[in-house]
């Protein structure tokens, strides 16, 4: 099995696949989704929202906090989750760079 070689890539090249790789499940758009939506904290509600296990959306959540694009609390058996603001306009900014960096090229394939 191949070893990953992200020093061949720049800073933020890495940054860029691990941010689409994260969102790479839809389960994590939902919850991002629904946090969005709510604009709040929500406290256990999201087994109900999205529709998965608990152990599988506490698998998401953690994916997403560890992107830090959420950030949360756990007090006991009850967990709260939201959107962090910063890191969210952090993240569109760099996805929006890449998104819609212009092709100058001026020949193509066809």
């Amino acid at each position: 099995m191949g070893v990953t070689k992200s020093d061949l890539f720049t800073d933020s090249q890495n940054e860029i696949a691990t941010i689409a790789k994260v969102l790479g499940h839809p389960a994590r758009i939902a919850i991002l989704e629904h946090l969005l939506s709510i604009e709040a904290c929500v406290c256990g509600d999201l087994v109900h929202e999205i529709g998965l296990a608990q152990p599988t959306i506490s698998q998401h959540l953690k994916e997403l906090k560890n992107l830090k694009i959420i950030k949360g609390t756990i007090s006991g058996t009850k967990s709260c989750y939201c959107i962090d603001k910063n890191e969210w306009q952090r993240i569109t900014t760099i996805l929006h760079q890449f998104l819609t960096h212009k092709n100058t090229a001026t020949t193509c394939c066809n």
